[in-house]
């Protein structure tokens, strides 16, 4: 990582902002340049600067001019938890938000008229294999832009958007996306259980094959229609199986879209609270 004497601040130390910080800091971030502040020191965070050794605070301090701000805060609470850090923002520092539902224009509400970045990375970053998109305002250069690739990279690859718009498309798709994985291997596991068995081992198979199944489209270079395609022999199980599962009434597709569009609406609905 090149971010040379860059000085972070990190408001919010969860899950995802610890994903971020340990992807950094593993990748050569200086701790001397990082400042997280959080009310509360969870067990992440704790662990992360027992490792590193990285500044933290309770409280925003004064002694802290901040080159590039992200924001790892719930979205319910921006109102109560920005406020504070404005003293610390250089005047034309990056301000990156991974907040879901947040607007460029809440955040400038709050921050001023800053260089800003609208990101939303998802749940797989915690073991860096996650995917962020990500949106610029006029005001970022792009010297800033490439540090945000470089932040935001830490656990995963940055699709950068043309659109703010696009960012609750971005939400629909990968960001709510891995529950509703999480969810087909609930049901393959209660599928397996009606069709006879056990609980426990029907959950094992579920799991490694979703989870075997990511894997693959992964490391393939094959689109995931021709590794579906492969693995579908003529009036064999598999097709029996999709028959069902591909209705263009009752089966995936039309339930997907619906279910992308219901999440992208509410990340719209949440952006105008």
């Amino acid at each position: 990582m090149t971010l040379d004497a860059t000085r972070i601040l990190v408001l919010g130390g969860g899950n995802m902002g610890c994903a971020l910080m340990g992807g950094w800091l593993d990748a050569g971030l200086d701790p001397a340049g990082l400042l997280v502040v959080d009310p509360y020191k969870g067990e992440a965070l704790a662990a992360l600067i027992g490792r590193h050794g990285f500044r933290y605070e309770a409280e925003v301090p004064r002694d802290f001019a901040a080159d590039v701000v992200l924001l790892a805060v719930k979205p319910q609470t921006m109102g109560e938890a920005l406020p504070p850090i404005r003293n610390a923002i250089d005047t034309g520092a990056l301000i990156v938000s991974i907040a879901a539902g947040t607007s460029l224009a809440a955040l400038a509400h709050h921050l001023g008229d800053l260089p800003m970045v609208r990101a939303m990375p998802n749940t797989p970053s915690l073991i860096g294999r996650g995917i962020t998109g990500a949106f610029a305002n006029d005001k970022v250069s792009s010297a800033q832009q490439a540090i945000a690739q470089d932040l935001l990279s830490a656990s995963g690859p940055v699709e950068w958007v043309e659109t703010e718009a696009l960012i609750d498309a971005v939400t629909g798709v990968s960001g709510s996306g891995p529950a509703y994985v999480f969810h087909l291997a609930e049901c393959l596991a209660k599928a397996g259980e009606a069709a006879g068995l056990p609980a426990d081992l029907a959950m094992r198979l579920a799991r490694h094959t979703v989870a075997g199944a990511g894997e693959l489209m992964i490391r393939s270079d094959e689109t995931p229609a021709k590794l579906r395609k492969n693995v579908t022999s003529p009036k064999g199980t598999t097709e029996a199986g999709l028959s069902v599962l591909m209705d263009e009434a009752d089966g995936l597709p039309p339930l997907i879209e619906k279910t992308v569009l219901a999440a992208r609406d509410r990340a719209i609905a949440l952006s105008r609270d």
